[in-house]
């Protein structure tokens, strides 16, 4: 979670932006938060400082909402002007190209937005570029000049004044006044990485600047300075902040990456910390969460415009003494590992006792000036037990019902594990103990056996992600820990059952319900290594790779027809566009419980299918989702695609989305079928396929599979990647708020 942004109207009314598209806003001071996507990740927000109701966010796109957050029309380009929105690449990742001749032909990227506080029609706005440029608008973005560029290539704060513009870039500071610009060097000794501006104690503003001494992604600082005159003079008070730290071990040093100030109030200011055992990055421990070693971190606040500090947040191993936690603190057992400095901070332009904090799970706010914390991600109902309050940046695969109580629900994540239900979802509780923490990043799925109350097998990994090639590209698949474990209390606790499966990224499991109880077969899929199969319950496990090609198969998915006939789906290894060789992706079929395995035909021009589908009814109707292979300006042979044949011959059935991530046929009719993918949408046929309708009232940018409600044939789940699940109406609300609201046409057709 990124950017805390606070309205100067009114300290309750905060919104951020997440790094998996999702945009939050709250509106009573984080007790609830509502997720709102504009089609990709919004970089920046500003509020108009005469109208409490209009905020601007900037991405791909200039978008503004003139009804606090509820609704967002696109500004820049012109939506009228034949503009179209192109996706590419494994992420469905895009831009807007358009006939206005303001955007070129590889769209555009807002970087800073800032709003005149003596004239709240006059708009700057900063494009990301090797030489950002700043454009202007005296009319709320309708038309626009340009305002010149800067020196530094990434801007970090921006401020717009009664008499002109201040822009912190990495290069030093730049003001704007009258039409001219100014350049001002940063302190000497490094380069800007972190900035904020608020007023000075003269005309100048005052300007904090966190340094490092390269540049890079997410850098730590080592320095803290300050200047009281817009960057023309500067004042080192990195002593002065590391004094009020905990003494750090020899050997060890404190960095610094988030500072915001009061922007009405420059003299108060809150500094984001860390220490590290041992130096490293998130990167390195290749599960998404911190095995770095950080000792402690925390925030630290000045109210004397940097001549002094206190420490004000403090966390060695343990929460904070001063936070009222969430489920995120008690998710253990090792707190450490769930520990991430501040990512960032704000604070209220008028208000400097409101603080609301970032990091790496967490968003929580002081509004005290720091003597207290909360953590507002969700609400604690006692017993172990909680609850959303709306700011969820969770990825999810399944939503699994226990065919004895179908109030037990459970949700298979990344990054946190298992959570499951007692009572139909009103509250959720970790369910991973016994998983070792090599193991309990990511539950990629889980099976309820059928006729034995309590019984689940699951399969685990400290690999999330999969299968984005970006999780393996840069290690090798031998070396990702997980595999196979067993519940015998409904996944209140766990016991690995992994003889003979070498540790792997287990990704799916399946199980033949028309096996023997206590003898159950099983089969998982091994990514890198293959397919497993278990004939005595999960116990022990062969590997059946038998005609399936290459040294290290992508197993990602299996499916099972009623005949005892299975599919696997083995992803493929680049996003590049390639196609016709060994990094492709491939479908295999087995009518021998996996002893042998025959490689399939796939659509023509497909090589990244991603999820299969048998018709109940008719074992030869197959449905296949497919990822598009990367191309200029779109990805091609993406999309849903249908074989009446057994996988002979396919059709192509939807191309609307390029990055169709399943396909789920409703176990109570089979004429209907659900699609997801990473296009902003998910769709609903009740024709077999034929025609299709978007689900509206879903909105997410990334979506991974729709799960049909079992207790409400008038319902489905929707899981996403970094959007949490999502529970409404199969066919649609037709009644629901659109998050834009001047609609964009794709560049494919939507029905086929």
């Amino acid at each position: 979670m990124i950017e805390p942004t606070i309205s100067p109207h009114d300290p309750g009314v905060v919104v951020e932006h997440c790094d998996m598209t999702g945009a939050y806003i709250t509106t009573d001071g984080g007790r609830s938060w509502r997720m709102f996507n504009l089609r990709g990740v919004a970089e920046t927000f500003a509020f108009d400082p005469q109208d409490p109701d209009v905020i601007y966010a900037g991405n791909m796109a200039l978008w503004r909402s003139e009804d606090r957050g509820r609704t967002w029309s696109m500004l820049l380009p012109d939506p009228a002007r034949g503009t179209v929105e192109h996706t590419t690449g494994d992420h469905g990742s895009g831009f807007f190209a358009s006939d206005d001749d303001r955007v070129d032909a590889a769209g555009i990227r807002v970087e800073a937005l800032a709003v005149d506080p003596a004239d709240s029609k006059r708009l700057y706005m900063v494009l990301e570029d090797e030489a950002p440029a700043v454009w202007l608008s005296e009319d709320r973005g309708e038309t626009w000049s340009d305002a010149g560029t800067l020196a530094g290539r990434r801007v970090n704060a921006i401020s717009a004044r009664a008499d002109g513009l201040c822009v912190v870039s990495s290069a030093g500071v730049d003001i704007l006044v009258g039409g001219e610009w100014e350049h001002r060097e940063g302190p000497s000794g490094g380069r800007i990485q972190y900035a904020a501006v608020g007023s000075g104690p003269g005309a100048e503003p005052r300007v904090y600047v966190l340094t490092a001494e390269e540049e890079g992604w997410e850098p730590y600082c080592e320095s803290a300075h300050v200047s009281e005159d817009g960057g023309k003079t500067w004042r080192e008070v990195t002593q002065q902040l590391v004094a009020a730290l905990p003494t750090a071990e020899e050997g060890t040093s404190y960095t610094f990456r988030a500072i915001a100030c009061a922007a009405e109030s420059g003299e108060t200011a809150y500094v984001g910390f860390c220490r590290y055992g041992r130096r490293g990055s998130h990167a390195a421990s290749g599960s998404g969460v911190s095995s770095v070693g950080i000792a402690n971190s925390g925030i630290a606040k000045t109210e004397d415009g940097g001549e002094s500090w206190q420490l004000v947040f403090d966390e060695r191993g343990r929460p904070a003494d001063n936070l009222t936690v969430s489920w995120v603190e008690g998710r253990g057992p090792d707190y450490s590992i769930w520990l991430d400095a501040p990512v960032s901070v704000g604070v209220a332009p008028s208000d400097g006792g409101v603080c609301y904090a970032t990091d790496l799970f967490r968003t929580y706010r002081t509004l005290d000036g720091g003597k207290t914390w909360e953590t507002v991600n969700s609400v604690d109902l006692g017993d172990g037990r909680w609850t959303t309050r709306g700011l969820d940046v969770t990825t999810c695969y399944g939503v699994h019902f226990d065919p004895f109580d179908q109030r037990r629900i459970a949700i298979s994540y990344t990054d946190i594990g298992m959570f499951r239900s007692e009572d139909g979802g009103r509250s959720w509780i970790g369910a991973t103990e016994g998983i070792s923490n090599r193991w309990r990043n990511t539950t990629y799925w889980i099976e309820f056996d059928p006729e034995v109350e309590g019984l689940i097998w699951g399969v685990f990994s400290g690999v999330h992600d999969l299968p984005r090639p970006k999780m393996w590209r840069d290690r090798g698949v031998s070396r990702y820990s997980g595999g196979a474990a067993v519940s015998r209390d409904g996944g209140r606790s766990w016991t690995l059952s992994n003889e003979g499966m070498p540790e792997t990224a287990a990704t799916h499991i399946v199980l033949d319900p028309t096996s023997p109880v206590g003898e159950r077969t099983l089969y998982v899929c091994g990514y890198g290594r293959g397919v497993y199969k278990s004939t005595d319950d999960g116990k022990s496990w062969e590997l059946k790779n038998a005609g399936i090609e290459g040294e290290e198969p992508f197993a990602w998915r299996l499916t099972r027809a009623d005949d005892g006939t299975l599919y696997l789906v083995v992803a493929r290894r680049s996003d590049d566009g390639r196609i016709g060789d060994e990094e492709d992706g491939a479908l295999y079929t087995s009518t021998d419980g996996a002893e042998s395995w025959t490689r399939m035909r796939l659509p023509e021009g497909v090589n990244g299918p991603n999820g299969l589908a048998v018709d109940p009814n008719d074992g030869r109707r197959l449905y296949l989702a497919a990822w598009g292979r990367s191309a200029r300006p779109d990805d091609v042979s993406g999309g849903l695609y249908l074989s009446t044949d057994g996988g002979e011959s396919w059709r192509e059935v939807f191309g609307g989305s390029q990055h169709v991530y399943d396909v789920t046929i409703d176990p109570r009719d089979p004429s209907v079928l659900y699609l997801c993918g990473f296009d902003s949408a998910a769709y609903r046929s009740t024709d077999r396929g034929e025609s299709w309708e978007r689900i509206r009232g879903y909105n997410f940018k990334w979506g991974h599979r729709v799960i049909p409600d079992p207790s409400d044939p008038e319902k489905v789940y929707i899981t996403t990647f970094g959007g949490s699940v999502w529970h409404g109406p199969a066919a649609g609300d037709p009644k629901a708020v659109e998050d834009i609201a001047t609609p964009v046409p794709q560049a494919t057709e939507t029905s086929r």
